[in-house]
């Protein structure tokens, strides 16, 4: 019967037309599944995809599909024809196919062709000419100092009234002089069109710190206030030389109201926070362009615009060393002011620290955390403790429109 059929064209011609299966089966009188093995063992002519065309697409990295619906299976001598048919080599594809059988007679049939990847001869590159074509391909150049542009400087833990190994009051006023003179140089070459003094907490030492400041401050509580006072005033006298002056200022542990380790009334009730409203009357009456901005009264934390880049600020006491990224993921179910910020401050472990933390879902900008380094004389009851310690220092970067500056990014 097998060698009748292969003989008989009118069989293999059946084969290859539009008669389904079943007819064919009825026909010559044999099953339905003998007829599609017939189909399969026979070399068939490729599948005319214009017939019964479905959908014909190619993506950007040049793979080809078409979906047809046929009374047969395609196969792979059909994608080759098919690659053929559009002027390209098969050989220079990844073929596959896919038949899904459903009715009688009927199947979806898919095939791709996806670019093989070639290596590279290098004995076909042209060195000279890539380097000439490196050389005159248009860059984007950077800008050291655009015109728009505001300087973010963080004011950190000077802990006025606090001696150390540094020394004490003296030596730390002779300090943050010195700061300011190499402030003023670096601005005169940024030229910032408004600055923000973010000032990261524990302004004064206070007498209810650890170690034994009872014993080892040089100055009262009433003279570190006025003490810390002074040297913020004359810090946003510097800066406004250069244009409007936003503040922030956040509570911390050593400025807190207390007795003992008992903090006393609400977070805004904080001293530090107190001498910075006592700034701001002075500076009104100056006439100095200044801001202040201060967390809710029940808050620990703020937030400042700086040309639309929000920077969050909060003294660090919040929580355990290293744990900022992870304290600022929280933020964002208690709805806090630093929720949505693009750069995070933190002060509080006198150590300079940076550190990536994922996207900002509001504008697709990368977030930064900023350990700000200490202005004190050293504080020997963390390094004893903790063994921690590092050189003091000014943190200063810029923002422009495009966001925090990076490469701005620098301790004076």
């Amino acid at each position: 019967m097998a060698s009748l059929l292969s003989e008989n064209k009118d069989f293999q011609n059946d084969l290859r037309g539009e008669m389904s299966s079943n007819a064919i089966a009825k026909k010559y009188k044999m099953a339905r599944s003998g007829v599609q093995r017939w189909r399969m063992k026979l070399k068939l002519e490729p599948v005319s995809i214009s017939e019964g065309q479905r959908e014909t697409s190619e993506s950007s990295d040049g793979t080809k599909t078409v979906e047809a619906i046929r009374s047969r299976p395609v196969t792979l001598d059909d994608a080759r024809a098919w690659i053929k048919a559009t002027g390209d080599d098969p050989d220079d594809y990844t073929l596959s196919i896919r038949s899904i059988a459903y009715g009688v007679d009927m199947f979806s049939n898919r095939m791709s062709a996806s670019p093989k990847t070639k290596k590279s001869d290098p004995k076909r590159l042209d060195l000279p000419s890539l380097y000439a074509a490196a050389r005159t391909k248009p860059r984007e150049r950077v800008i050291v100092a655009p015109a728009d542009r505001a300087t973010v400087v963080v004011f950190a833990d000077p802990q006025i009234g606090k001696t150390g190994r540094r020394g004490g009051t003296p030596e730390l006023l002779d300090r943050m002089a010195e700061k300011r003179e190499k402030l003023d140089d670096l601005l005169k070459v940024r030229k910032p069109q408004r600055t923000l003094l973010a000032d990261g907490g524990d302004g004064f030492e206070g007498f209810n710190s650890g170690g034994n400041p009872m014993f080892t401050n040089d100055l009262s509580l009433a003279q570190q206030m006025d003490c810390y006072g002074t040297e913020l005033f004359a810090f946003v006298d510097l800066l406004h030389q250069f244009g409007p002056v936003d503040v922030g200022a956040v509570l911390s542990n050593h400025t807190a109201w207390r007795n003992g380790k008992q903090n006393l009334g609400i977070p805004a009730d904080d001293l530090g926070l107190f001498v910075h409203k006592q700034v701001r009357k002075v500076t009104t009456a100056s006439k100095i362009d200044a801001t202040w901005h201060f967390p809710d009264d029940y808050d620990e934390s703020v937030a400042v615009d700086v040309m639309g880049t929000s920077i969050g600020l909060v003294h660090g006491n919040q929580f355990g060393p290293g744990g900022a990224i992870s304290w600022w993921e929280r933020q964002a179910f208690g709805a806090q002011a630093v929720t949505s910020a693009d750069v995070l401050i933190t002060a509080h472990y006198h150590t300079f620290g940076v550190g990536m933390a994922g996207r900002n879902p509001m504008n697709g900008r990368q977030r930064v955390w900023l350990g700000a380094p200490t202005l004190d004389n050293g504080s020997d009851y963390y390094r004893q403790t903790a063994g921690r310690d590092s050189d003091p220092g000014l943190m200063v970067f810029d923002v422009t429109p495009d966001g925090f500056d990076l490469q701005s990014l620098t301790i004076l």
